[in-house]
């Protein structure tokens, strides 16, 4: 296995930065404005984010925090919702431009459940995706509306981001998985039990 550093610490402060202007710039009405990261470190850069716009814009933005567990296509199917989530939206979403927050996006499995949960709540104006990396591989009709850097990357690579909320370092490094051969001629891939975002 080997891992390659490809965002310091500064490229992510600077990638941050550079969304939040975007964001700012894009932004019609500032009071229906809401961030909702996608635990676990979708909610720490949703929360850095709202400092920047306040920073740059003075515009106070509401951040929430949003647990897609019961949501999600890729567990066993439970009857009815789990009562135990971590979801804390201390804001009614009703009419609001809700921006979904995440560090990787991937098959897009994920998203859809953010998007599932997030309806649940209320009806949003508008729902938009922003993610630090993109790294392709799309199963279902999503992209995101910001997007700190596209990484191109193999299925048998794993994409992690390191924050310091979470993981005490601000990085994000690729890492390879070795090709084992399989036993019928074909090869697979590592980290074959990561959820598919």
């Amino acid at each position: 296995m080997s891992e390659k550093v490809i965002m310091t610490q500064g490229d992510i402060k600077r990638t941050l930065a550079r969304i939040a202007h975007e964001i700012i710039e894009r932004t019609r009405s500032s009071e229906d404005l809401v961030l909702i990261g996608m635990h676990t470190r979708g909610v720490p850069l949703a929360k850095r984010l709202a400092l920047y716009i306040e920073n740059f814009a003075e515009i106070k933005v509401p951040v929430g925090a949003l647990d897609i567990v019961p949501y999600r296509d890729d567990l066993p199917h439970q009857s009815g919702r789990s009562a135990v989530t971590r979801t804390e939206i201390p804001f009614s979403v009703v009419g609001k431009s809700v921006i979904i927050v995440d560090d990787v996006l991937y098959t897009g499995r994920s998203i859809r459940a953010a998007m599932d949960a997030i309806i649940d709540l209320g009806r949003p104006q508008s729902i938009q995706l922003l993610v630090l990396i993109d790294r392709g591989h799309r199963e279902l009709p999503i992209r995101a509306d910001y997007v700190g850097k596209n990484v191109p990357s193999a299925h048998n690579e794993e994409i992690a981001v390191r924050l310091k909320e979470v993981d005490g370092v601000d990085e994000v490094a690729i890492i390879s998985q070795p090709i084992i051969k399989t036993t019928d001629g074909g090869t697979s891939g590592g980290n074959q039990d990561e959820p598919e975002k």
